[in-house]
């Protein structure tokens, strides 16, 4: 179940971002979940759910009952190893500044998939060690970090260029931004917005509609060869 395929799709949570109006954890959870249904129902091959300030034992809760329905999709817990073997899920996706992906595959199971957050070009080979892929980002403007600047395609380039790992785009990206990550060498992309009822739409054929859109995007663009 390792490694991550060619033009693959990641859909990031931010369960805050998706129901602004939402009174409860309970009712922010309950966007949630039937925003990860329709994920699954859409095809798309990674999921990450991101919620570093909700509590383990809701995340572990929502972790099993996304995976348990998850068919193709692997489901990723964002930096906690502990909350993703108690949560059944494929994987983890480490933080830049998190253990090291060598520790972590020592208690992982078999089989299971390690992704890496890197923000420079500089830090792709040394935080991609262990890992099996890595997500660079913020490629563009990007809501979910407004805090600094972009670090563009070009960036992109030569860190896909520094490993020989899969590596996936984050930040800012859109189906009419998928192509141009594709041309620079990325495996795939990562989204948070794109999947937003503020992207897509209120009914429940957005995210497949995001989906398809991203797919169609990087389904004409050639995977540059390596250097």
């Amino acid at each position: 179940m390792t490694g991550v395929g060619p033009a693959a799709v990641m859909l990031v949570t931010d369960r805050r971002r998706l129901s602004p109006a939402a009174r409860t954890t309970h009712d922010e959870l309950l966007a949630l979940e039937r925003l990860l249904d329709s994920a699954v129902e859409a095809g798309v091959d990674l999921i990450q759910i991101r919620e570093r300030d909700l509590d383990a034992g809701a995340v572990t809760t929502l972790a099993r009952s996304v995976a348990a329905r998850a068919r193709a999709t692997r489901v990723l817990i964002n930096d906690r190893i502990d909350i993703a073997l108690a949560g059944g899920v494929h994987g983890v996706h480490l933080r830049a500044d998190g253990i090291a992906a060598t520790r972590a595959r020592q208690l992982a199971p078999d089989g299971w998939l390690l992704g890496r957050s890197v923000h420079a070009p500089v830090d792709a080979t040394r935080l991609g060690a262990g890992a099996d892929y890595l997500l660079f980002g913020t490629v563009f403007p990007s809501v979910s970090k407004p805090e600094g600047p972009a670090a563009g395609l070009e960036a992109l380039r030569a860190v896909v260029q520094a490993v020989t790992l899969p590596v996936m785009a984050i930040g800012g990206i859109t189906p009419e931004r998928a192509g141009a990550c594709i041309g620079a060498g990325a495996a795939g992309v990562a989204s948070i917005g794109a999947f937003l009822p503020e992207a897509t739409g209120r009914d429940s054929l957005g995210v497949r509609r995001a989906t398809d859109a991203f797919r169609a995007a990087m389904a004409v663009v050639p995977t540059p060869r390596r250097a």
